[in-house]
């Protein structure tokens, strides 16, 4: 039986997650179809620091290149635009809410960069290199374990999101600034993704506060594998992010999390994280956490609910 059907039966609340990772090998070669704007599509953009990947880079109706207009990198980007070309024939739809919502006057201008994961090494792209490196050997053999069982990993797991941030900010967001008429400024520019991609987003805000301005984190993957039990990992971001976050007078941020499937194991973690917020000085003003019950992990919660963080990071006062 192949490794991931094992991993399947052990563990069939993570359907969703783990064809995702195969979604890159089963639809490299199909371009996504918007209903407004277009997509720049960029095959294989090379990196010194990280595998290959596509990058996909929408441009609304407005964009006429003379304007500037703000950025939001999103996460896993091949799951954005058209469910005709993911496995699970599901996606956020970005254009479509954005699209609705300028037509209403409510948002201001910008681009998204949808950057795509490359399937296998998704989670280590994704995953925080340093609350990892902070925990003990013998957490690190315990985490390990547990992401081998789901899958994840076939060795010793080790996180190599401090590359994929470098990527991101010294050769893809450069070549954006570059060919775009986009505001290059952090006030600008923001990030946003959900489960491993809320953490990354997570990451990419707190280790270059300077970079980005706001961060939108869908269903966050706070538990970082798939158990709750003898799980170093919660505890581990919850310290990283309390050290780490940078000042309510300049940054924006955005969570949410449902509770079913995979979202059930969000709603404890982050309400220690709202904690943490709000004795930073975090108020209604610069932070939002939204709670959905009855929803859970995939594309279609994600759709539902996209215009509440877009509103909240890019909405016109």
């Amino acid at each position: 039986m192949p490794p991931l059907t094992l991993s399947l039966l052990k563990f069939p609340g993570l359907y969703p997650t783990l064809l995702l990772f195969t979604s890159i090998a089963l639809h490299a070669q199909q371009v996504q179809q918007v209903v407004a704007g277009k997509i720049d599509h960029i095959e294989n953009f090379p990196s010194k620091y990280v595998e290959a990947r596509h990058i996909d880079i929408w441009l609304p109706e407005a964009y006429d290149g003379k304007r500037k207009f703000a950025v939001l990198y999103m996460h896993d980007g091949q799951m954005l635009f058209d469910s005709t070309t993911s496995w699970n024939h599901q996606s956020w739809n970005v254009d479509d809410v954005v699209n609705k919502l300028w037509r209403e006057q409510k948002l201001k201008d910008f681009i998204v960069v949808g950057i795509w994961n490359t399937g296998a090494q998704r989670h280590a792209d994704y995953f925080p290199q340093k609350p990892f490196e902070n925990l003990s050997q013998a957490e690190k053999d315990s985490v390990s374990s547990q992401l081998k069982k789901a899958g994840r990993s076939m060795e010793a797991f080790q996180p190599h999101s401090d590359k994929y941030l470098k990527f991101l900010v010294t050769e893809l967001k450069p070549m954006i600034d570059q060919k775009y008429a986009v505001r290059k400024d952090r006030k600008h520019t923001f990030i946003a993704g959900s489960s491993m991609g809320g953490l990354i987003s997570m990451y990419a805000m707190c280790e270059y506060p300077q970079v980005f301005g706001g961060m939108a984190c869908l269903s966050t993957h706070w538990i970082g594998s798939f158990t709750s039990e003898n799980n170093p990992i919660p505890n581990a971001f919850i310290r990283y992010f309390n050290e780490h976050l940078p000042s309510p007078k300049t940054h924006k941020i955005y969570f949410d999390t449902g509770d079913q499937g995979l979202d059930a194991y969000y709603p404890a973690v982050q309400e220690k994280i709202d904690k943490i917020l709000i004795a930073k000085g975090f108020s209604n003003k610069n932070w939002k956490t939204q709670y959905f019950k009855g929803k859970g992990h995939n594309e279609q919660a994600w759709n539902e609910r996209l215009d509440i963080p877009l509103l909240f990071l890019l909405g016109k006062k």
